[in-house]
């Protein structure tokens, strides 16, 4: 791993860890976010089969999910492993979650559809059930318009998730540090950050699909205009005192493990970025 990645991924580790974050969620009808429930989903595909995956998800899973007022919010490839699918969902809360996963699981697109579907996944139980991490922290799709059923052109954008694992539930104190000291510096040397999220500890209750319980992340997603911005970003942080002579050494001091680093290319109906 070069220097600048480790000074990129060690900078946003500043704090330490003390007090566990309250397990309510934010009211993001009053800061226009979507959404107070996120799904990160990833996804192994057979080989070969993660375009037919996307084809066919991007044909008949969106607004079907949708309807049932499931927020699809993004689909991805991971750029960096060419059998995984990466995509996002929200849900207003808990329990619309859990109605809405119901409706659209036994509804009849999913039954007419998910043979298909499963068939192109060796494991679907990679799934991180988040929360925004503070009011204002929540994806915020606006306005975007997403295209047509049949569109097959190339989406613009790529799109970074980065995750931090912690033995303990998130503070506060780690996420003011980190939306009023990091989150500044990341922009400021060419990160558009979308959203932060910390994990959502209520119970799953649609048992159905399982969850990685037992996790304490923090997690990140931001966007830039193509690959060759995300590298410039880092090469500017690398050259950012802050960054290279505190962030390494505060790596270990906060995180349980390594962090992970998604880097993702939108499918062609993606929402985000």
């Amino acid at each position: 791993m070069n220097t600048s990645a480790i000074a990129l991924m060690g900078a946003a580790l500043l704090g330490a860890v003390t007090t566990p974050i309250a397990a309510e969620g934010v009211d993001n009808d009053a800061s226009g976010e979507c959404c107070n429930v996120i799904e990160l989903r990833q996804y192994v595909t057979y080989p070969g089969k993660r375009d037919v995956l996307i084809s066919l998800f991007e044909k008949h899973f969106i607004e079907s999910q949708e309807e049932t007022g499931i927020r699809v919010l993004g689909q991805f490839r991971d750029i960096n492993d060419p059998y995984r699918y990466t995509w996002l969902r929200g849900f207003p809360n808990m329990e619309a979650r859990k109605q809405t996963l119901t409706d659209f699981y036994s509804g009849q697109t999913w039954q007419t559809y998910r043979n298909e579907a499963n068939a192109t996944l060796y494991d679907n139980d990679d799934v991180l059930l988040l929360r925004p991490a503070s009011a204002g922290s929540g994806f915020k799709p606006g306005s975007r318009i997403r295209p047509a059923p049949d569109s097959t052109t190339p989406r613009n954008g790529f799109v970074v998730a980065t995750v931090y694992h912690f033995a303990q539930e998130v503070t506060p104190d780690f996420i003011s540090k980190f939306n009023e000291r990091l989150m500044p510096m990341f922009e400021r040397h060419g990160a558009h950050i979308m959203g932060r999220f910390v994990t959502e500890k209520s119970r799953n209750t649609f048992e159905r699909l399982p969850v990685r319980e037992n996790v304490n992340v923090f997690v990140w997603f931001a966007s830039y205009a193509d690959r060759a911005a995300y590298e410039s970003c880092l090469t500017k942080l690398a050259g950012d005192a802050l960054w290279r002579d505190q962030a390494f050494a505060d790596l270990y001091k906060s995180l349980q493990g390594w962090p992970e680093i998604i880097m993702l290319e939108p499918a062609s109906r993606s929402l985000l970025p």
